[in-house]
């Protein structure tokens, strides 16, 4: 990322880095299976599941210290 990148303010250390990695990818993972138990067809249950892969991938933006 490069100075001009807005989200460059946000940066973890490699330990905390992992375990907000994980609870964002469990809780994606728990939001997708709530989707699938709701009717995976259904509005909530695709709506679910959106919100369930964004979590999961939310921790790509995060830069962690080395």
């Amino acid at each position: 990322m490069t100075d001009s990148d807005p989200a460059v303010g946000l940066s973890l250390s490699p330990r905390r880095y992992r375990w907000a990695d994980r609870l964002t990818k469990l809780t994606g993972v728990g939001l997708i299976a709530a989707g699938l138990d709701a009717g995976g067809g259904t509005p909530t249950g695709i709506a679910l599941a959106v919100v369930g892969v964004a979590l999961g991938l939310a921790t790509v933006l995060i830069d962690k210290h080395d």
